[in-house]
């Protein structure tokens, strides 16, 4: 019996990857590369921030300190976000509101920071829905190693097999599998290979479509 469900948050629930690229785009053409969408696509969602500056810093041979580059990277975000908004994807207020008619234990599990996470959801007004959080810097390894999504069954008191994972990214998606969550695939900017298409669920058109796949489970 499904007692919990857990989400990802960017690209999952709000509508920031298009931002996050921007940030990335600009940070490397800096340096004087090119970086174009599907370079984004194939290489960063789903992962710590931190661990995709060290993966582009090996890859253009930078040589820039991690932690300032960090510090940059989220002042240009919160810039963006503050001139364009970050809109809710399509069907979440719905099945969060489903989810909590229906008494379901709710959880984020993203590679966010708390502060960052926390905003972008408040001014979503969503913040209140969720039981627990688990952000990036709660866990020692990130995505797509299994350890955020373990992290948020233990804090909600379910174990894995009772609860489901909704997630955008291939890193999501292989993070649920090796947790042995059953893990729901609902893309963004990016179809999932064939190989993660195996390892969900199932792969879905919006949020919306988890309400029929829960009511199915009880």
């Amino acid at each position: 019996m499904i007692k919990a469900v857990i989400f990802d948050m960017d690209g999952l629930l709000v509508d920031t990857e298009v931002i996050s690229y921007q940030c990335y785009k600009k940070l490397i053409e800096s340096y004087g590369y090119t970086f174009t969408m599907d370079d984004y696509v194939k290489d960063y969602p789903g992962r710590q921030l931190k661990v995709s500056l060290q993966f582009i810093k090996e890859r253009y041979h930078l040589d820039y300190d991690i932690e300032e580059t960090f510090q940059y990277f989220h002042q240009r975000e919160v810039q963006l976000m503050q001139e364009d908004g970050v809109a809710l994807k399509a069907g979440a207020k719905e099945l969060l509101q489903y989810l909590h008619v229906h008494q379901y234990k709710i959880a984020l599990a993203t590679s966010s920071l708390a502060a960052r996470a926390n905003q972008i959801l408040k001014d979503c007004q969503v913040l209140d829905y969720f039981d627990t959080m688990v952000y990036g810097p709660d866990v020692s390894r990130g995505k797509p190693f299994p350890d955020i999504f373990l992290k948020a069954c233990e804090k909600l008191d379910v174990l894995p097999s009772e609860a489901i994972v909704l997630e955008d990214s291939e890193a999501g998606i292989q993070a649920a599998y090796d947790a042995h969550i059953p893990v729901y695939c609902i893309p963004d900017l990016k179809q999932p290979g064939k190989e993660y298409v195996q390892k969900a669920q199932g792969v879905l058109s919006s949020l919306l479509d988890v309400i029929p796949v829960i009511e199915n489970m009880r």
